[in-house]
């Protein structure tokens, strides 16, 4: 089968499409036929070789869309042949993946399969940090940071489908056009404006962060967070080394949390996925939450596309297609 490594650590341009040998799915796994496969800020960190820890598959790759076309022991038949969408530890930059069966999930209607390839990185992470065990409450703040992108356009759109205000911050004031849309209720252009300022002078003191840009943000989140509200921090792309008041945390009655995904256990895995199956797929079924796709590119541009992401010009999803015979996707919010 083709897959996409990185030949060393480097930048986009270390990316290769190369032959693996097709994957056999072992005691309850499913094999998937690829379909599609997101492009993640992790993928980033493994192909330039940061990513914290051993890389769990030297082919990149957290998360896919396709059809099931062969099953292990303990796994039933009756799955063969469905549209799936699929959370991996790594390996989905390929034609074929062995899945562990309960980290698969349907693929909502009306979404697309190509555009699921997208959905479950960006679904288990938003789903598991702000959503479980409880929703925020209706008519609270939230805010989101980096709202254009994968996790935030998602974030967006699932707050404001519970009836929770949200203020984000993006990059550019055609990233504020596309936030606007999703629902959110406050954009602050980060380039020119201050945030915490804006959002202080307009009297917002959100519940809850959801934090992606790390040190740089840190004491700005605490100083805007209402009494009792709580920071979640998923990512660090300012650094993972800030200093911190704690006066504020007492004062508040802060929270502060920190949540990777890719590496918790398999148990966990499956209690978010089954949880987002119940609560969170109603939603795309009646059009509440909608697939933020910006470009899918065929394996042998994985270096535009990992480029994309790197320079912070998508607006949604990015996605790389396994099928060599669908057309690449326009750049859909040019």
């Amino acid at each position: 089968m083709r897959a996409v490594v990185a030949s060393r650590p480097g930048g986009p341009e270390v990316l290769e499409v190369t032959r693996r040998a097709v994957p056999q799915p072992g005691a309850g796994e499913a094999l998937v036929r690829v379909v599609a496969a997101g492009v993640n800020r992790a993928d980033l960190m493994q192909r330039a070789g940061t990513y914290p820890g051993t890389a769990a598959d030297p082919i990149l790759g957290l998360e896919v869309s396709g059809v099931v076309v062969a099953t292990g022991a303990d796994v039933p038949d009756d799955l063969i042949g469905r549209e799936v969408c699929a959370l991996l530890p790594g390996g989905g930059y390929a034609e074929y993946v062995a899945v562990r069966a309960t980290h698969l999930a349907p693929v909502p209607a009306p979404v697309s399969t190509v555009d699921a390839g997208g959905l479950m990185e960006a679904a288990a992470t938003v789903w598991s940090n702000l959503f479980m065990p409880k929703p925020p409450e209706p008519g609270s703040w939230m805010l989101v940071h980096g709202g254009a992108s994968g996790i935030g356009s998602l974030a967006v759109q699932l707050a404001v489908a519970y009836g929770v205000r949200v203020a984000t911050t993006v990059g550019s004031p055609e990233k504020a056009v596309f936030a606007e849309k999703l629902g959110a209720q406050v954009v602050i252009d980060h380039r020119r404006q201050d945030f915490a300022e804006e959002l202080l002078d307009r009297g917002i003191r959100p519940a809850t962060v959801l934090d992606i840009i790390g040190a740089d943000y840190l004491e700005r989140n605490l100083k805007v967070l209402g009494r009792g509200g709580r920071l979640v921090i998923i990512g660090h792309q300012s650094g993972s080394s800030p200093q911190i008041d704690l006066t504020r945390l007492l004062l508040g009655n802060l929270t502060v949390t920190g949540s990777g995904l890719r590496m918790r256990p398999d148990h966990e895995k499956d209690q978010i996925i089954d949880d987002l199956v119940r609560n969170a797929w109603p939603l795309y079924e009646r059009g509440a939450v909608v697939p933020t796709t910006h470009a899918a590119f065929p394996f042998e541009r994985a270096a535009e596309a990992h480029l994309l992401l790197e320079r912070s010009h998508h607006r949604g999803k990015v996605l790389l297609l396994a099928d060599p015979d669908l057309p690449p996707t326009p750049d859909r919010y040019a």
